[in-house]
């Protein structure tokens, strides 16, 4: 008898380490894999062409402020969404940031949900950010600052920031974040995709630089590569991507380890530039060579040359994706160029840099928004 019970114990053991096994396969089968340049174009050939701006709500400092409870302005969000519609724009960039999720992920979830409505009712898709290397690398939830005078984006934040960069004790917490938040949204078709990491080895900014860790880039190099095994991992039906923002793409050789990481990791590929349309084309065609769609998911500084009139009409030749930085004027002040971290400005620049309305909804130029419709086609 003792005989047989241990037998049966033994036996029901087996079974349940077998299923856990295969329970664990399927998990890792279900894993989806780095779209085939065949599934990046068949997504692609669903969406119109790809216009609008890099969103943030003119009552927002940074992205702190744009999602947490007391400070989500939901009523300047619709009424800026719906200038952007107006123009014919039909994407909008955001950015999440981790220490949200780890606050309140319930009420984090259930805003970015609202948001989603919102722009879903101006026919607008989303392409979430999930991590940013730019700008402050130390953050603090609550009342965010107020913006520093006639300061180009004084008080935007990295995520995670250099804390957790250096603490992999918190990352943990992190594929948390990335995981809960990609997983929610898996099959909504409101959202476009998922851009995993904003210029991951970015150290500039107005004075950060020297606050920045050393070792940054070494650090970031192997998280963004889990971030991405994170979100693959919960099967999304968005494409996943983080663009290369600086350095020499012409060929394999020239790029750095992390851009090869970047673009070898996306199943479409995105890039930012804000230079000459000479080189936004150049910049293209360099990157043509992978045969996916491509977006570019920042560009627009005028005094560079980077204008809606110099690259839109490159972009719809080539069937690029458009995304710009910066549209109603409010308290990320990136009207004023990067420039005004080191040169004393003390009222509006001649010309300004990125925003496109101010904020009352009238546009900077007028003749720059009915050049954007009349490309976008809106009505």
């Amino acid at each position: 008898m003792q005989k047989n019970r241990l037998i049966f114990i033994s036996l029901f053991v087996s079974i349940l380490l077998g299923s856990c096994t295969e329970t664990r396969k399927q998990e890792t089968d279900s894993d989806r894999q780095i779209w085939t340049k065949e599934q990046a174009n068949a997504w692609y050939n669903d969406q119109e062409w790809l216009v609008g701006p890099n969103f943030t709500p003119s009552t927002a400092i940074n992205q702190l402020e744009m999602w947490q409870e007391e400070t989500y302005d939901s009523v300047t969000i619709d009424r800026e969404l719906g200038w952007a519609s107006e123009l014919g724009m039909n994407t909008v960039r955001v950015y999440l940031h981790d220490a949200l999720y780890e606050q309140d992920s319930t009420g984090f979830l259930n805003r970015i949900d609202h948001f989603l409505s919102l722009a879903d009712k101006h026919h607008i898709k989303t392409l979430l950010v999930i991590f940013d290397s730019c700008w402050d690398p130390f953050f603090e939830l609550g009342k965010q600052r107020e913006p520093t005078p006639f300061t180009h984006n004084s008080g935007w934040v990295q995520s995670p920031g250099q804390l957790a960069l250096k603490d992999s004790t918190q990352y943990p917490r992190l594929e948390r974040y990335v995981k809960g938040v990609i997983k929610r949204f898996a099959n909504d078709e409101r959202v476009l995709g998922w851009d995993i990491w904003n210029e991951p080895d970015n150290m500039t900014g107005p004075s950060y630089e020297k606050i920045e860790t050393p070792d940054k880039v070494d650090l970031v190099l192997p998280l963004l590569r889990q971030s991405f095994a994170w979100a693959r991992s919960v099967n999304p039906s968005q494409p996943i991507t983080s663009g290369v923002w600086s350095g020499d793409w012409s060929s394999e050789e020239k790029m750095k380890p992390i851009e090869k990481l970047q673009v070898a990791e996306s199943d479409i590929i995105t890039f930012h530039n804000y230079g000459s349309p000479e080189e936004f084309e150049q910049l293209i065609q360099w990157l043509q060579r992978y045969e996916k769609p491509i977006l570019c998911t920042e560009y627009m500084a005028r005094p560079n040359g980077s204008t809606f009139a110099g690259f839109l009409p490159i972009a719809k030749k080539y069937n690029v994706g458009m995304i710009n930085w910066g549209f109603v004027d409010g308290k990320t002040q990136t009207k004023f160029p990067w420039d005004s971290w080191t040169k004393t400005y003390t009222d509006e620049p001649p010309v300004w840099f990125h925003e496109v309305l101010r904020s009352d909804g009238s546009p900077y130029d007028p003749a720059e928004t009915a050049l954007i419709k009349s490309l976008t086609g809106a009505k």
